[in-house]
């Protein structure tokens, strides 16, 4: 058996603290560290069946424990720099989304993995999720184009819209959420996305004056599918239709329900976020009377993992990456252009203008 790989974590919030938990599961990995500036590396290394060294810097993290990979957990403009410095040194990167706040920045963090021979896998949980597996799978077998209808809005207060004021220092939430679907998206339909369109709101004065805490975007592939995501942020959202996770092809649809992830209360529960429960899927045949052929059919996920145990799933998989050498560019191209989407909308919403995102006009999102 190889030795395990020793890893830091920097960032000890909601997900530092659930890839610390899956570090120490797995044997392929030892924790060798926590990295955090606050009070947040003591608290979680409280939590942890061994205790591990805490440091406030990055630099001096791995100057004193040698690691051989590094998860990046903190707040998203800090992702680019810190994942640079764990490059240098000659570390593996597990990163959370989004790889960086620019689609420049992203293009640099994966040419310097490939430069470096390392291994740089991005935090898209989703795709370890058997059952969104199982969504994506069903979406494409219902002809084309597709209508892919999706949105995650929080009604949050205290700690949580503590965290979402803190967040949007650096990205709206139609950027920060928006890239796990618009991955899903592009999954879904295989195809390039051609243009998109976006619409924001403003609705507190707790945020920046530049910033809006509410986001719709409207994407168009080349295919002719297209797909809306909305994501809003904060105490005045409503607990209605916020969890919508739906499907439409010629042949018929196929819908997440999830009803007690979607049910009331739920929004700001980072544990219901990637919760299933069931798939409906529809089907439009008819039969010779004009009506449906077929009754909806119920795929139930009675044994889905939790939000912890995907992250195990992923850190199983990060291990797999390193020792058997897997590539990882086309995950890392995936990563860039679902960030180039968000990005492009973000800039639809203060422009007010679509958008274009290939051919000449795909510079408007490098910014």
């Amino acid at each position: 058996m190889t030795e395990p790989l020793r890893v830091l974590v920097v960032g000890c919030g909601n997900m530092g603290r659930s890839h610390a938990l899956a570090y120490q599961q797995l044997d392929d990995f030892a924790l060798c560290g926590l990295v955090a500036r606050g009070e947040s590396k003591q608290r979680l290394n409280a939590t942890l069946a061994t205790p591990v060294p805490l440091f406030d810097e990055l630099k001096t993290a791995i100057a004193e424990t040698q690691p051989d990979a590094v998860c990046i957990a903190t707040w998203p403009d800090s992702h680019e720099t810190l994942a640079l410095t764990a490059l240098a040194a000659g570390c593996h990167v597990f990163i959370e989304k989004p790889l960086a706040t620019t689609v420049t920045g992203a293009k640099r963090l994966v040419a310097t993995a490939q430069l470096a021979g390392k291994k740089l896998m991005v935090g898209y949980i989703l795709r370890h999720h058997p059952a969104w597996q199982q969504f994506i799978a069903r979406a494409q077998t219902l002809g084309k184009p597709l209508v892919m209808r999706m949105n995650l809005n929080q009604q949050s207060d205290g700690s949580a819209w503590q965290t979402h004021r803190q967040l949007m220092r650096a990205l709206s939430p139609i950027v920060d959420c928006g890239v796990h679907y618009l991955d899903v998206m592009c999954q879904m339909t295989q195809a390039e996305p051609l243009s998109v369109s976006a619409i924001g709101a403003r609705l507190s004065d707790e945020i920046g004056t530049g910033q809006y805490n509410y986001g719709q975007l409207q994407v168009r592939f080349s295919d002719g599918s297209v797909g809306w995501y909305e994501a809003g942020w904060g105490p005045m959202m409503s607990q209605t239709a916020f969890f919508i996770k739906d499907v439409i092809g010629p042949r018929g649809s196929v819908s997440i329900v999830a009803r007690e992830a979607g049910g009331e209360g739920q929004s700001a529960n980072v544990e219901a976020h990637t919760r299933t429960e069931s798939l409906r899927v529809h089907t439009a045949t008819l039969d010779d009377q004009g009506c449906f052929a077929r009754q909806d059919e119920w795929i139930t996920n009675e044994d889905e993992p939790d939000h912890d145990a995907l992250c195990v799933r992923q850190q199983a998989y990060f291990a797999r990456a390193i020792h058997e050498d897997i590539n990882l560019l086309t995950h890392q191209q995936q990563a860039i252009d679902s960030l180039a989407v968000v990005l492009a909308a973000d800039r639809a919403v203060r422009e007010q203008r679509t958008v274009w995102l290939n051919g000449d006009n795909h510079h408007e999102v490098n910014g």
